[in-house]
C-alpha cells in the first residue's frame, strides 16, 4: 500500500432520498402563467374603472392614466395603461377600440348576421330616394352597401373604407353581383376623402368607435353632406352589460350625441327597432357654411365636453 492517506468516498444516497428537484421546477410554469393572467386581469380592471365620464376609481388611478405625449393634445389623450381592447386614445372620455383588420372579414359575412342585425329593418327606415348618392363610411366587404345600392338605382353608394384589402373583396363580390353603381373610396384614417356637398346620407354601421382620429373623420363627413344631408349611426348598445360585445366597441347614445354635436350635427331621433343596436340619426344644420364642418361652437375641438383625465 501507498503512504499516501487513502481518500474518503462519501456513500451516494438512494435515490429515493435526494430532494424532488422536479417539483421544485415544475411550479414555475405555473407561477408564471398566473402572473401573466394577474397582469391581464389588472390591466382590463384598470381600463374599466378609470374610463367614462362616471368612472369610480379616477382619483385613485390618476398617476397610472396621467396622458402622455401624443399628436393633436388638444382634442385627443392618451394612456400609458389602457384597456387591451383599445389603442390607449381617448377622445371626449371614450377610449377609441382597435379597428378590425382584413384577416377578420369573414365575420362581416357571418351567415346568421341577418338574424342578429336584421339589416333589412336598417335600410328600411333610412327612407332611401332612388337619386340619393349614400356614402358607406367603413364598407368592408360591402355588405350594407350593396344592400342600400338596390334602394338608390338613379344614383349610386360612395363605399368607403382606410383598408385597400377590404376595398379588393368588395370589388370581387361587386363584380361576382353585377352591381354597378358602388363606387369604391379608399379613405385615410382622418379623412373619408369624400367631396364637399355631395353625400345625401353617410352611414357607419358598426364602424365609428374605432375610427382613429373621429374628429377629423367626422369633419371630413359633415363637409361631404349636402345641406340637410344625414349622418347615421349605428352602435351596439353600450347600456346593455350582458350584450356579448367587448366594451369598447359599444356606445351608449349619450356618448354618440355628444361627439356629433363637437362636429355641429344636430340630432334628430334614436330608432330602437333593432335587436341589439341603436340607430341614431343626426342631420347637418341647413345654414352651414359649405366650406366649415363645425359651428361656432365647435372651433376648440374637444374643449366644449371634453372628460379630461
Amino acid at each position: 500500500m501507498s503512504g499516501l492517506p487513502q481518500t474518503v468516498r462519501p456513500h451516494a444516497k438512494p435515490l429515493s432520498e435526494t430532494r424532488p428537484l422536479t417539483r421544485r421546477h415544475s411550479q414555475k410554469p405555473w407561477l408564471t402563467r398566473w402572473l401573466t393572467v394577474g397582469l391581464a386581469l389588472l390591466t382590463a380592471i384598470v381600463g374599466w374603472l378609470g374610463s367614462g365620464e362616471r368612472a369610480i376609481a379616477k382619483p385613485l388611478l390618476k398617476p397610472l392614466l396621467a396622458p402622455i405625449n401624443g399628436d393633436n393634445e388638444e382634442v385627443y389623450k392618451y394612456r400609458s395603461v389602457h384597456d387591451p381592447d383599445g389603442i390607449g386614445k381617448t377622445y371626449m372620455g371614450r377610449e377609441i377600440a382597435h379597428y378590425m383588420g382584413h384577416r377578420g372579414a369573414a365575420w362581416l359575412e357571418r351567415p346568421d348576421r341577418e338574424v342578429q342585425e336584421q339589416p333589412k329593418l336598417l335600410i328600411d327606415v333610412l327612407n332611401l330616394e332612388p337619386t340619393d348618392v349614400v356614402a358607406d363610411i367603413g364598407a368592408g366587404t360591402g355588405y350594407m352597401s350593396f344592400r342600400m345600392a338596390t334602394e338608390v338605382p338613379e344614383g349610386k353608394v360612395l363605399a368607403v373604407d382606410i383598408q385597400p384589402e377590404m376595398l379588393e373583396m368588395l370589388e370581387f363580390f361587386q363584380e361576382i353581383n353585377q352591381i354597378e353603381n358602388v363606387e369604391t373610396v379608399l379613405g385615410n384614417p382622418d379623412n373619408p376623402n369624400l367631396p364637399d356637398n355631395t353625400v345625401d346620407l353617410a352611414l357607419m354601421v358598426d364602424a365609428y368607435h374605432e375610427f382613429e382620429y373621429p374628429y377629423e373623420m367626422m369633419q371630413g363627413i359633415v363637409r361631404s353632406l349636402k345641406s340637410n344631408g344625414r349622418a347615421v349611426l349605428v352602435e351596439y348598445r353600450g347600456e346593455n352589460w350582458l350584450l356579448p360585445i367587448k366594451r369598447l366597441h359599444k356606445m351608449t347614445e349619450a356618448q354618440v350625441k355628444r361627439e356629433m354635436e363637437n362636429v355641429g350635427l344636430e340630432w334628430q331621433e334614436t330608432l330602437e327597432i333593432l335587436p341589439q343596436q341603436h340607430i341614431l340619426i343626426f342631420s347637418k344644420p341647413a345654414l352651414a357654411s359649405s366650406d366649415s364642418s363645425v359651428d361656432s361652437s365647435a372651433e376648440e375641438p374637444g374643449k366644449n365636453q371634453q372628460n379630461e383625465i
